[in-house]
Protein backbone atom coordinates (compact mmCIF):
# COMPACT_ATOMS: atom_id res chain seq x y z
CA UNK A 1 0.00 0.00 0.00
CA UNK A 2 2.85 2.37 0.93
CA UNK A 3 4.62 1.59 -2.35
CA UNK A 4 1.41 2.44 -4.23
CA UNK A 5 1.07 5.79 -2.43
CA UNK A 6 4.71 6.62 -3.10
CA UNK A 7 4.25 5.80 -6.78
CA UNK A 8 1.15 8.00 -7.04
CA UNK A 9 2.96 10.91 -5.32
CA UNK A 10 5.91 10.57 -7.69
CA UNK A 11 3.57 10.64 -10.70
CA UNK A 12 1.78 13.75 -9.37
CA UNK A 13 5.10 15.51 -8.70
CA UNK A 14 6.31 14.66 -12.20
CA UNK A 15 3.12 16.04 -13.75
CA UNK A 16 3.39 19.17 -11.59
CA UNK A 17 7.00 19.77 -12.61
CA UNK A 18 6.11 19.21 -16.26
CA UNK A 19 3.26 21.76 -16.00
CA UNK A 20 5.61 24.31 -14.38
CA UNK A 21 8.16 23.66 -17.11
CA UNK A 22 5.56 24.20 -19.82
CA UNK A 23 4.43 27.46 -18.18
CA UNK A 24 7.99 28.77 -17.93
CA UNK A 25 8.61 27.81 -21.56
CA UNK A 26 5.47 29.70 -22.63
CA UNK A 27 6.57 32.77 -20.65
CA UNK A 28 10.04 32.56 -22.19
CA UNK A 29 8.58 32.30 -25.69
CA UNK A 30 6.30 35.27 -25.03
CA UNK A 31 9.25 37.37 -23.85
CA UNK A 32 11.13 36.50 -27.04
CA UNK A 33 8.59 38.38 -29.17
CA UNK A 34 8.25 42.16 -29.55
CA UNK A 35 5.28 43.70 -27.71
CA UNK A 36 2.91 46.21 -29.26
CA UNK A 37 2.57 48.13 -25.98
CA UNK A 38 6.33 48.74 -26.00
CA UNK A 39 6.11 49.88 -29.62
CA UNK A 40 3.36 52.35 -28.75
CA UNK A 41 5.48 53.72 -25.91
CA UNK A 42 8.37 54.18 -28.33
CA UNK A 43 6.08 56.13 -30.67
CA UNK A 44 5.03 58.44 -27.85
CA UNK A 45 8.67 59.12 -27.00
CA UNK A 46 9.87 59.57 -30.59
CA UNK A 47 7.95 62.78 -31.34
CA UNK A 48 9.82 65.66 -32.94
CA UNK A 49 9.67 69.21 -31.59
CA UNK A 50 10.15 71.84 -34.25
CA UNK A 51 10.61 75.58 -33.70
CA UNK A 52 9.14 78.09 -36.11
CA UNK A 53 9.68 81.83 -36.24
CA UNK A 54 6.77 83.72 -37.72
CA UNK A 55 4.99 87.05 -37.96
CA UNK A 56 1.24 87.23 -37.41
CA UNK A 57 -0.47 90.11 -39.16
CA UNK A 58 -3.76 91.70 -38.13
CA UNK A 59 -5.72 94.01 -40.40
CA UNK A 60 -9.23 95.39 -40.02
CA UNK A 61 -10.49 97.93 -42.53
CA UNK A 62 -12.49 100.99 -41.37
CA UNK A 63 -12.32 99.90 -37.74
CA UNK A 64 -12.75 103.37 -36.33
CA UNK A 65 -14.03 106.73 -37.52
CA UNK A 66 -17.04 108.67 -38.69
CA UNK A 67 -18.30 109.56 -42.17
CA UNK A 68 -15.27 110.45 -44.28
CA UNK A 69 -12.77 110.06 -41.46
CA UNK A 70 -11.91 106.44 -40.84
CA UNK A 71 -9.02 104.42 -39.52
CA UNK A 72 -7.93 100.84 -40.08
CA UNK A 73 -6.51 98.54 -37.45
CA UNK A 74 -3.12 97.24 -38.41
CA UNK A 75 -0.43 95.56 -36.32
CA UNK A 76 2.03 92.66 -36.33
CA UNK A 77 3.16 90.13 -33.75
CA UNK A 78 6.58 88.54 -34.09
CA UNK A 79 6.81 85.22 -32.26
CA UNK A 80 8.27 81.71 -32.14
CA UNK A 81 6.17 78.58 -32.01
CA UNK A 82 6.74 74.99 -30.94
CA UNK A 83 5.17 72.25 -33.06
CA UNK A 84 5.15 68.61 -31.96
CA UNK A 85 5.07 66.09 -34.81
CA UNK A 86 4.75 62.32 -34.58
CA UNK A 87 2.47 59.34 -35.20
CA UNK A 88 -0.70 58.44 -33.33
CA UNK A 89 0.51 55.60 -31.10
CA UNK A 90 -3.00 54.16 -30.77
CA UNK A 91 -2.96 53.30 -34.50
CA UNK A 92 0.28 51.33 -34.26
CA UNK A 93 -0.22 47.55 -34.26
CA UNK A 94 1.85 44.44 -34.88
CA UNK A 95 1.56 40.84 -36.00
CA UNK A 96 4.24 38.20 -35.48
CA UNK A 97 4.36 35.18 -37.79
CA UNK A 98 7.40 33.10 -36.94
CA UNK A 99 10.34 35.41 -37.54
CA UNK A 100 8.34 37.94 -39.59
CA UNK A 101 7.07 41.01 -37.75
CA UNK A 102 4.50 43.11 -39.60
CA UNK A 103 4.09 46.59 -38.12
CA UNK A 104 1.21 48.89 -38.99
CA UNK A 105 2.18 52.55 -38.75
CA UNK A 106 0.16 55.69 -39.53
CA UNK A 107 1.32 58.81 -41.32
CA UNK A 108 2.96 61.41 -39.13
CA UNK A 109 0.86 64.42 -38.19
CA UNK A 110 0.92 67.57 -36.08
CA UNK A 111 0.12 66.46 -32.53
CA UNK A 112 0.45 69.79 -30.75
CA UNK A 113 1.10 73.41 -31.58
CA UNK A 114 1.63 76.39 -29.31
CA UNK A 115 3.21 79.83 -29.27
CA UNK A 116 6.37 80.01 -27.18
CA UNK A 117 5.55 82.58 -24.52
CA UNK A 118 9.26 83.14 -23.85
CA UNK A 119 9.60 84.57 -27.34
CA UNK A 120 7.11 87.34 -26.61
CA UNK A 121 7.99 90.77 -25.26
CA UNK A 122 6.77 94.33 -25.69
CA UNK A 123 9.00 94.53 -28.77
CA UNK A 124 7.09 91.63 -30.32
CA UNK A 125 4.09 93.91 -30.95
CA UNK A 126 4.46 96.34 -33.80
CA UNK A 127 1.53 98.71 -34.32
CA UNK A 128 1.23 100.79 -37.46
CA UNK A 129 1.57 104.50 -36.69
CA UNK A 130 -1.73 105.24 -38.48
CA UNK A 131 -3.64 102.37 -36.88
CA UNK A 132 -6.77 102.73 -34.80
CA UNK A 133 -6.54 101.68 -31.17
CA UNK A 134 -5.75 98.01 -30.64
CA UNK A 135 -7.75 96.15 -28.00
CA UNK A 136 -6.95 93.06 -25.94
CA UNK A 137 -9.57 91.18 -27.98
CA UNK A 138 -7.68 92.07 -31.15
CA UNK A 139 -4.46 90.66 -29.72
CA UNK A 140 -6.22 87.47 -28.56
CA UNK A 141 -7.71 86.96 -32.00
CA UNK A 142 -4.32 87.55 -33.64
CA UNK A 143 -2.74 84.93 -31.36
CA UNK A 144 -5.42 82.38 -32.22
CA UNK A 145 -4.85 83.01 -35.92
CA UNK A 146 -1.10 82.78 -35.43
CA UNK A 147 -1.44 79.40 -33.77
CA UNK A 148 -3.70 78.15 -36.56
CA UNK A 149 -1.28 79.45 -39.20
CA UNK A 150 1.55 77.70 -37.37
CA UNK A 151 -0.40 74.44 -37.39
CA UNK A 152 -1.22 74.75 -41.09
CA UNK A 153 2.40 75.53 -41.97
CA UNK A 154 3.69 72.44 -40.17
CA UNK A 155 0.88 70.20 -41.47
CA UNK A 156 1.74 71.11 -45.05
CA UNK A 157 5.45 70.41 -44.61
CA UNK A 158 5.47 66.96 -46.23
CA UNK A 159 9.26 66.60 -45.95
CA UNK A 160 9.13 67.17 -42.19
CA UNK A 161 6.20 64.78 -41.73
CA UNK A 162 8.01 62.11 -43.74
CA UNK A 163 11.12 62.61 -41.61
CA UNK A 164 9.09 62.16 -38.43
CA UNK A 165 7.58 58.90 -39.68
CA UNK A 166 10.97 57.56 -40.81
CA UNK A 167 12.43 58.41 -37.40
CA UNK A 168 9.68 56.42 -35.68
CA UNK A 169 10.09 53.50 -38.10
CA UNK A 170 13.81 53.33 -37.39
CA UNK A 171 13.26 53.25 -33.62
CA UNK A 172 10.64 50.51 -33.94
CA UNK A 173 12.87 48.45 -36.24
CA UNK A 174 15.78 48.85 -33.80
CA UNK A 175 13.52 47.65 -30.98
CA UNK A 176 12.55 44.49 -32.91
CA UNK A 177 16.19 43.85 -33.86
CA UNK A 178 17.34 44.22 -30.24
CA UNK A 179 14.69 41.73 -29.06
CA UNK A 180 15.86 39.29 -31.71
CA UNK A 181 19.55 39.76 -30.85
CA UNK A 182 18.82 39.09 -27.17
CA UNK A 183 17.32 35.68 -28.00
CA UNK A 184 19.36 34.77 -31.07
CA UNK A 185 16.47 35.36 -33.51
CA UNK A 186 16.76 37.24 -36.79
CA UNK A 187 13.45 39.01 -37.34
CA UNK A 188 12.31 40.35 -40.70
CA UNK A 189 10.27 43.56 -40.41
CA UNK A 190 7.51 44.38 -42.88
CA UNK A 191 5.42 47.54 -42.92
CA UNK A 192 1.78 48.40 -43.44
CA UNK A 193 1.01 52.10 -43.93
CA UNK A 194 -2.28 53.71 -42.90
CA UNK A 195 -3.46 57.31 -42.88
CA UNK A 196 -4.14 59.38 -39.77
CA UNK A 197 -7.62 57.83 -39.56
CA UNK A 198 -6.30 54.27 -39.70
CA UNK A 199 -7.31 53.59 -43.32
CA UNK A 200 -5.02 51.29 -45.30
CA UNK A 201 -2.69 53.00 -47.79
CA UNK A 202 -0.04 50.48 -48.82
CA UNK A 203 2.40 47.85 -47.62
CA UNK A 204 2.65 44.15 -46.86
CA UNK A 205 -0.78 43.69 -45.35
CA UNK A 206 -1.06 40.17 -43.84
CA UNK A 207 -3.68 37.95 -45.42
CA UNK A 208 -6.68 37.37 -43.12
CA UNK A 209 -6.97 34.02 -41.45
CA UNK A 210 -9.42 31.74 -43.31
CA UNK A 211 -11.43 29.38 -41.19
CA UNK A 212 -11.58 25.83 -42.40
CA UNK A 213 -14.98 24.03 -42.66
CA UNK A 214 -13.96 21.97 -39.62
CA UNK A 215 -13.51 25.17 -37.52
CA UNK A 216 -17.01 26.40 -38.29
CA UNK A 217 -18.66 23.19 -37.09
Amino acid sequence: MKKLLVSIMLILMTLSLAACGDKKEEEKTANMEPEVTQMQSICELSVMECYYHNVAKYYEEDAEGFLFWEKDKKFWIEYSGIVTIGVDASLVSMEVDGTTVTITIPEAEVLQCEVDENSLSKDSFIVDSKSADITAEDQTYAFEQAQQDLWNTAASDTALLSQAQERTKQLLEDYVKNIGDAFGIKYTVKWVYVDTEGNYISGDKPAPDVESPEDTK
